[in-house]
Order: C-alpha cells, then sequence, then structure tokens
C-alpha cells in the first residue's frame, strides 16, 4: 500500500474508523505537524471536532530522525530502550528535552491560537498521526490524554511498524492501523509525497479554510 500524501491517507484511515461516524461523543486529536492533515480528513469523515495534542520527539543527538523518547503536555515523558544503541549522557539528554519543550510550548501556542483544549472526560478521544515508526510519540500522546479521563483512546494512524502497534497497543483501548508492512524502515516511505507539514497549513486546517484536496 501507497499514500498519495497525508490527506489522501487520512481518507482512507477514516474508511477504517466508520465505526465512529456520526458519534456526539467522538473527538479527533491530531499530532501536529504531520498529523494534522490526516487527521482532518478523519475528523471530516467523521463528522467529529478536530483539535491538536501537542507532543515532540526526543531524538538522539545527531541522529535526530530515530526516538529515544518523548514529551507531551503536562509534564509527561516517556523514555525508550537506549542502551546499545548510541550513548547519551544526562547531560546531552536535557539538553534535548529543553529545546523539545520550548519548541512544544512554542506550537500549543501558535496551533491554539487562545482556544482552550477540548474537554476529553468522558469522550472517545481519536489520536491520529501520520504513521508510527517507533511508538515513543504516540505513547507520550496517548499517557497525556489518558491524564484528562476520556471514556476511550483509539490510536489511529494509516501505517506503522508491528513493534510500534504493540507498543501503543499495550497503553490505548484500542489501535486502528490499516497497513502494517513486513519491513517497515520508515513512515515517509509510505507515502509518495512527504514534504513537511508547514506551521501555515496547521493553521489553515484547524481554522476550516483548508482547500479541497485534490
Amino acid at each position: 500500500m501507497q499514500f498519495k500524501d497525508r490527506r489522501d491517507a487520512g481518507r482512507r484511515l477514516a474508511k477504517a474508523l466508520d465505526a465512529w461516524r456520526g458519534r456526539s461523543d467522538v473527538l479527533v486529536l491530531a499530532l501536529p505537524r504531520g498529523g494534522v492533515p490526516v487527521a482532518w480528513e478523519v475528523a471530516k469523515a467523521l463528522g467529529a471536532p478536530l483539535d491538536v495534542l501537542v507532543v515532540r520527539k526526543l531524538g538522539f543527538p545527531g541522529q535526530e530522525e530515530y526516538a529515544m523518547g518523548a514529551i507531551a503536555s503536562g509534564g509527561i515523558r516517556v523514555m525508550g530502550e537506549t542502551d546499545g544503541i548510541w550513548p547519551v549522557s544526562e547531560r546531552e539528554l536535557e539538553a534535548v528535552v529543553a529545546r523539545e519543550q520550548a519548541e512544544l510550548i512554542r506550537r500549543e501556542q501558535r496551533y491554539r491560537a487562545g482556544r482552550a483544549p477540548l474537554d476529553l472526560a468522558g469522550r472517545v478521544a481519536i489520536l491520529v498521526d501520520d504513521g508510527l515508526a517507533t511508538g515513543a510519540t504516540m505513547s507520550a500522546a496517548v499517557k497525556a490524554a489518558r491524564a484528562t479521563k476520556p471514556a476511550r483512546i483509539v490510536v489511529a494512524v494509516p501505517v506503522a511498524s508491528v513493534e510500534a502497534v504493540q507498543v501503543v497497543g499495550a497503553l490505548a483501548d484500542e489501535v486502528t492501523c490499516p497497513f502494517t508492512p513486513e519491513r517497515f524502515r520508515a513512515v515517509g516511505l509510505w507515502y509518495d509525497d512527504f514534504a513537511q507539514t508547514s506551521d501555515e497549513e496547521v493553521d489553515q486546517l484547524l481554522s476550516g479554510s483548508a482547500p479541497a484536496a485534490q
């Protein structure tokens, strides 16, 4: 399976989530930035409100594409197994955390634009990203969402590694992922267009002024 772009992936993912369509207790939470175009299509198809849940990956120093953990709003920090991969000192780790915390705050302020987060208490929260490699970022998102007492947490992504689905599945109530390739390697390999999602595109999608998908 190959996706044209994130909007295409969102439309396909929405079909796998059809059981949640039209329910008043469902909310869709996007992990910015790449998860927002996917989640926008899901929210539109399900007729559900859309919000963001800001999470930041903690990349290894010098190897930032590889996650050693993640942070989320509310002081949530999730760490993976780093021993035997690349040695990271406590000082290096805290420097990464400080940098990503600053970006997390910036994104929350920009994307919310003064809006309060949606109330998840007693609701079904569908957490959406453009894919899962290690599951670290989504694990932090699930823990952050869980603290707000939703009735159910559903993780929904178009593509993921088998290992990431297992990691996230141990934390979420349900995982929906239409495509788990045996040889995963990286999320971007499964998209024809995996260009970085801009702040401007996120602003458009969250404001409801996004152009129609091609």
